[in-house]
């Protein structure tokens, strides 16, 4: 990763993934949020994929239904390894001559060269434009005093689909309303100029700036998948509740597939996402990779972890589907083992025949109040 724009900025932590935060984690959760700033989003990169066979190609290799996107219209992809495993991942925007892919960077060369691996003799050329394009998050609102990128005359700006259940998608989380239901953001492609434009304003406080570790708290406490924090070797997006943006279910054939139907259509999936809510006593967050306990019996591992600004220390984390749902779970921590309430995302009988009664969800605040 190059060098950051903001490193200089007053109060600024940044380490190798990009700005961290600048002083206010919290406060710029808040500011985030509300559409009072925005991130730069250093842990992304842009992919570009121009050709005249670069959604039809793409349909045929990914999980999303591609081949008829309409200009300006976001959505996401996975790639499957063929037993369904989540190999890779991509939010996807074109903009009439290129598709466009924001990728998590430590996945972009993974991604990439398997694409260029893919291409036979179809008309696309797939390549890297992180040296081009950087990535800026946050709400519409937020996201409106920054200029996005117009190569070919359409704003390159992906509105996050999430927690909609798209075209072809299916939804396992059965609480209403889902947390991420109120969910507003987007994240826009802007050339290296305006990424310095960002950050000099920022200097001279004419735009609020928000850090990674705010914009991955928000994200956290809407359930929200991502392929660096949640997808492990034998993730399937059934687990992660990735179906309802990220998969279409009655597309034509791609690597994977078959695994992905059978899981849905005749099984369950092995393990499930779930929410934790933290006991809030300790001040250390477990970190990733942290086992989720049910007394001395290991049941799963933390994906996600962050202090939310409403509700406290919040984590997601992936457990064995026959976890009890009623478990009062404990997490491992630098200070010893602490207690979690676990919120049921995927529950244990998810597929197409589960009959989930929909579950009302309370916030910690309201509970206890």
């Amino acid at each position: 990763m190059m060098g950051s724009p903001f490193a200089g900025l007053s109060g600024a932590v940044v380490d190798e993934t990009g700005l961290q935060h600048v002083g206010s984690p919290l406060g710029e959760q808040r500011a985030l949020g509300a559409g009072r700033a925005v991130v730069p989003l250093g842990d992304r990169t842009v992919l570009a994929v121009p050709g005249e066979d670069r959604l039809s190609w793409l349909d045929s290799l990914t999980s999303q239904a591609l081949a008829a996107l309409p200009p300006g219209v976001s959505t996401e992809l996975l790639v499957l390894d063929p037993q369904g495993h989540v190999e890779h991942a991509a939010s996807v925007i074109d903009d009439g001559e290129t598709t466009w892919l924001i990728v998590d960077r430590a996945d972009a060369e993974g991604l990439l060269s398997w694409l260029r691996r893919m291409r036979f003799r179809l008309r696309v050329d797939p390549r890297d434009a992180g040296d081009e394009f950087a990535v800026i998050g946050g709400t519409a609102a937020g996201l409106a005093g920054v200029n996005p990128a117009v190569p070919a005359g359409l704003p390159l700006v992906w509105t996050d689909p999430w927690p909609d259940v798209t075209p072809g998608g299916h939804a396992y989380a059965a609480v209403d309303p889902h947390p991420g239901a109120e969910r507003d953001w987007a994240e826009a492609i802007v050339t290296r100029d305006e990424e310095q434009r960002i950050a000099d304003a920022a200097s001279r406080g004419e735009i609020a700036l928000a850090g990674l570790v705010a914009a991955d708290a928000l994200r956290v406490a809407a359930w929200r998948p991502r392929w660096s924090a949640d997808v492990d070797e034998r993730a399937l997006p059934h687990e992660l509740d990735w179906l309802r943006t990220a998969v279409h279910l009655s597309k034509g054939c791609y690597r994977g597939q078959e695994t992905v139907a059978k899981v849905h259509n005749l099984g369950h999936p092995p393990r499930r996402l779930v929410a934790l809510q933290l006991d809030g006593s300790s001040s250390v967050l477990p970190v990733h990779g942290a086992a989720v306990r049910v007394g001395d019996d290991a049941v799963g591992s933390v994906t996600s972890a962050a202090m939310h600004f409403e509700e406290g220390p919040i984590a997601l984390a992936i457990v064995r589907r026959s976890t009890p749902i009623d478990a009062t779970l404990l997490v491992d921590t630098d200070d010893g083992p602490i207690s979690a309430a676990q919120e049921i995302i995927v529950p244990p009988d998810a597929g197409a025949t589960a009959n989930v009664p929909r579950i009302t969800r309370l916030s910690r605040r309201a509970s206890a109040t």
